[in-house]
Order: C-alpha cells, then sequence, then structure tokens
C-alpha cells in the first residue's frame, strides 16, 4: 500500500502514521529523516544536500524529489511506504507521479486529516504544556502561520487529489483510536 497524508499542522499526521507502520507493516518516509539519513549516509543528493543546508538556504525540490526516489527504492519499501511531509506543493506531487510511473507504482490512497484551526492551535499548546514548552514551534502565533503557510502552499494538493480519485477525508476531531479506525475504512481495511 502506498499511501500520503496529508493535514495542517497539529492535525495527528506523524501519529497516526506510527500507528499504520505498525498495522500493515510499511515504513513512514518522513522527507526531514529521508534528508537527514542521505546527508549522514553521504550519498551523492545528501552531500548536495548537505552544502545546501549548511549555508541556511532550502534544499531543492530536485533533491528532496531524488532522495525520496533514492529511498523508495530501498527493500523495506517494496510492500509500500506512507509519505508524511511529501508532497508539499502541487510541483513535487507531479514530480511524484512521474517518478512513481517510471517505477511501475502508483499510490493507493491520499488520506487528509482534517481538524479547525482553533483545535489545532490548542492541540499544539497541550503539546507545549506536556513537553514543558520546549519547542519554538508551540506558540499560538507560530501555528497559526504554519497553519496560514499549509494553506497556501499544501491545502490545494487536496483539489489535486480529488481530481485523480485518490483523496479519502477523515476528521481528526475525533480521539486517535476512532480516527484510525476511520482512516482504515477508507482504505478499505
Amino acid at each position: 500500500m502506498r499511501l500520503i497524508l496529508l493535514g495542517p499542522p497539529g492535525v495527528g499526521k506523524g501519529t497516526q502514521a506510527k500507528i499504520l507502520v505498525e498495522q500493515l507493516g510499511i515504513p513512514q518516509l518522513s522527507t526531514g529523516d529521508i534528508l537527514r539519513s542521505a546527508i549522514a549516509n553521504k550519498t551523492p543528493l545528501g552531500v548536495q544536500a548537505k552544502a545546501i543546508v549548511d549555508r541556511g538556504d532550502l534544499v531543492s525540490d530536485e533533491i528532496v524529489n531524488g532522495i525520496v526516489s533514492e529511498r523508495i527504492d530501498q527493500p523495506d519499501c517494496s510492500r509500500g511506504f506512507i509519505l508524511d511531509g511529501f508532497p508539499r506543493t502541487i510541483p513535487q506531487a507531479d514530480a511524484l507521479g512521474a517518478m512513481l510511473e517510471q517505477k511501475g507504482m502508483r499510490l493507493d490512497a491520499v488520506i487528509e486529516i482534517t481538524a479547525d484551526t482553533d483545535t489545532l492551535v490548542s492541540r499544539v499548546a497541550k503539546r507545549a504544556q506536556e513537553t514543558g514548552g520546549a519547542r519554538a514551534d508551540d506558540t499560538a502565533e507560530v501555528i497559526r502561520k504554519r497553519l496560514d503557510v499549509y494553506r497556501e502552499l499544501t491545502e490545494p494538493l487536496v483539489s489535486y487529489y480529488r481530481g485523480k480519485g485518490l483523496l479519502k477525508t477523515v476528521d481528526g476531531m475525533s480521539p486517535v483510536e476512532e480516527v484510525t479506525a476511520a482512516i482504515r475504512r477508507a482504505l478499505g481495511a
């Protein structure tokens, strides 16, 4: 099963990805983790990415796409994978589609997890209290900014994947177990 988890910051994508990894026996591919691994392993793309990151610049779509492609080629992805945090934009989604087609693969579903803004802000505030507020992005102001960026750059993927017949929407306002069950139903499991 090849899945994408979509949704705004704080909606529970990471939590659901971890549960699905256990239930489906496929890896979660987080672009941040993949990038750090490529840099640590000094792959050709990782070396390029390190130079960019060391300058404080953002890694280009071309490099991110290449690193994701390399990761998908790993043996543990042969039965499928869960993409979390990629694609973030329509150009990345187009690149992913072309990449998968070239590999003779296709996406099975895109799961959109939804929640209202006030709930997301309060979830992040609660997380900050539980962790002692150690994360710099756990303030109401920062989370609202991240939500604005999500709406501008990533939310267009909802229509994009709906148009391809891949989108399944799940209400993320329920308890974790109920969201997981809704995802499983959406996947026909």
